[in-house]
This record gives structure tokens, C-alpha cells and sequence, in this order.
């Protein structure tokens, strides 16, 4: 696998790790130079609105965690090395167990990602959140369920 390749499946993965250490600034500021699609016609966020979306939907439990394990896998990587430009296509699972959870897939889906290389260094440009596949019990990972607050 090229440098290349290993430092952009690296930010796929340290993408996962944020969320699930709770370190949902880590998470949001991996898009510092991103545009997000969160909806099919909802206008494109920022890292600013990423970090609000995380802090307003996310449960967080005694912890400091959403107690997920997010694995993202099968990652398509097309770099174009002379453009500094790559785009991954890759599949996330997500993983949870709470007190009132037995362990569980949650969700699944697949990521669409751009990426470009600014002064040797790659970073987010682009991610689509809309293709969620599948959804699972959602209700001790997102507020307003009976997991909120425990």
C-alpha cells in the first residue's frame, strides 16, 4: 500500500476512533477543510456544524463515551498522486453495547469521501453521510431515547 493510501485510510480510521472515545472535536475537526452532505436536500456543513450535530444527537454516557465501536472497512482508494486528490469509497459498522443493550450491530452503510493533499499533508475535502443502509436499535445511541441519561 502506498504512503498515500495508508495516510488516507488512517484519517478514515482515526475518524472512528474519536467517536467512539467521545472525542467528538477530534471528529469534527478532521473536516476542518471539508464540506459534509448530512441530507438528501439539506445544504452542506461544516466542521462547526458537524461538532453541533454530534454534541446535539450523540449520547454520551457516564463514561464519556457512546459506548460504539464504529469499523470501517473495505476501503476503495483512487489517488490521483499529480492532482493531489483522492476519493474512498468504504463501508462503516457500527457497533454498540449499553446496560440496557445487549452488543449490537446499530447501523451500517457506506462512506463517500474526497480527499486532496495540501503542502505534502491529506485531509478531508468532501464526505457524504446520506448512505446509510441499515438501522438497527438506534435508541441508546441517539437522544431522545430510553438510553439518554444513563
Amino acid at each position: 500500500m502506498s504512503d498515500s493510501a495508508v495516510a488516507i485510510c488512517n484519517l478514515l480510521y482515526r475518524y472512528a476512533e474519536c467517536l467512539d472515545t467521545g472525542d467528538f472535536e477530534g471528529a469534527a475537526g478532521l473536516f476542518q477543510h471539508a464540506r459534509i452532505k448530512v441530507g438528501k436536500d439539506a445544504p452542506l456543513i461544516d466542521s462547526a456544524g458537524m461538532l453541533r450535530l454530534l454534541r446535539e444527537l450523540v449520547i454520551l454516557y457516564p463514561c464519556g463515551t457512546p459506548r460504539t465501536r464504529h469499523v470501517t472497512s473495505n476501503p476503495i482508494i483512487e489517488i490521483d498522486e499529480a492532482g493531489s486528490r483522492a476519493t474512498v469509497r468504504s463501508c462503516y459498522t457500527v457497533f454498540q453495547a449499553t446496560e440496557g443493550l445487549p452488543l449490537q450491530v446499530i447501523t451500517a452503510g457506506r462512506y463517500h469521501d474526497e480527499f486532496e493533499r495540501v503542502d505534502g499533508v491529506w485531509r478531508f475535502s468532501y464526505r457524504d453521510y446520506t448512505l446509510q443502509e441499515a438501522i438497527g436499535e438506534m435508541w441508546f445511541h441517539l437522544k431522545g431515547g430510553p438510553g439518554e441519561g444513563r
